[in-house]
């Protein structure tokens, strides 16, 4: 079997919080990653979904090493990327690059295009003129823009240009595996198409592995192979796309796909719509006490085994 690309396991990062009003007083412990697991295999989407605050955002920070976990392992290519013997984040930038939400918030609004990317190249340690504009000039051609562009501002473009030069600047270092964070969510819905087969596009030239992380569910459904459902800080359901959109196993992951709005439902008469039947109640609390609060107020146990209940389909058969 081929050793993955990366591998995360038993992934745990717990941030300290302070008390107040209804939940008492005193120091506690928020569990915003609580043991994830997960590989991703060179070459491959793994999309990882789940509304606001389930840990998404908290993981792909742990693998960019912008958040340091409580516990856990990250191995690119068997070697460690968090831990003793792991290599400085300048070395890990190498490998693991990151293309943010908001393009015009992600650039520097008072650097031209040519200083946005050549100050990666300059910080690893790529000095000649030459390789600087040779790697600017090959990159703005595979993002669909021209080499004479690199002398504007992020002003002068519109946010689809801006997001094509992030994403230039996330492969300048050529890097093997990108984080996209919410990669469309900011743009206009007629650009989205765009920029996700510009993505696809780049993702099998140059044999990139994408960690996306999305609440859009068809955006994930078209880009991905494998997907990883998260709630409050667990993955309760993996699989690959086929298996997730058409066989949902847990009742989190059918809530979310009943949500993806149907084009059709405002051309049925009232009373005849396909509403989704009310999901579950499923328990959120993922607090630990310091002693000071009641412990079955603050109990977060740990999480339950994945199940296999199909060929790579993985699903939490009860919530912790």
């Amino acid at each position: 079997m081929t050793e993955p690309l990366l591998q995360v396991d038993d992934l745990h990062v717990r941030f300290p919080i302070s008390g107040g009003g209804l939940l008492g007083t005193g120091k506690r412990t928020l569990h915003a990653v609580n043991g994830i697991s997960f590989s991703l295999a060179k070459g491959e989407c793994l999309s990882i979904v789940g509304e606001s605050g389930c840990g998404k955002s908290t993981t792909a920070l742990s693998i960019l090493g912008l958040q340091e976990p409580t516990q856990g392992a990250i191995r690119y290519r068997g070697q460690p990327l968090n831990g003793p013997g792991a290599p400085g984040r300048m070395q890990r930038a190498k490998a693991v690059q990151m293309v943010f939400q908001d393009p015009y918030a992600s650039l520097n609004p008072r650097q031209s295009v040519r200083t946005s990317l050549a100050a990666p190249l300059r910080l690893h340690g790529i000095t000649a003129a030459s390789e600087i504009e040779g790697r600017i000039e090959a990159m703005l051609k595979n993002v669909g823009l021209t080499p004479e562009q690199a002398k504007r501002y992020p002003h002068e473009f519109s946010g689809g240009q801006r997001q094509r030069i992030g994403i230039a600047r996330a492969l300048i270092l050529e890097p093997e595996i990108v984080v996209l964070d919410e990669p469309v969510s900011a743009l206009d819905v007629s650009i989205r198409a765009q920029i996700i087969n510009l993505l696809l596009d780049l993702q099998e030239r140059l044999g990139l592995s994408y960690i996306m992380i999305s609440h859009d569910l068809s955006v994930v459904e078209h880009m991905s192979d494998r997907v990883l459902v998260m709630f409050f800080g667990e993955v309760v359901e993996e699989g690959g796309w086929r298996q997730i959109f058409e066989a949902p196993a847990h009742p989190y992951t059918r809530r979310l796909i009943a949500a993806i709005p149907d084009p059709d439902v405002a051309l049925k008469p009232a009373g005849k719509r396909d509403d989704p039947a009310e999901p579950p109640q499923l328990s959120g609390r993922r607090f630990v006490s310091d002693g000071s609060t009641p412990p079955d107020v603050f109990a977060a146990p740990a999480p339950s085994e994945l199940v296999e209940i199909a060929d790579d389909h993985r699903v939490r058969l009860a919530m912790a």
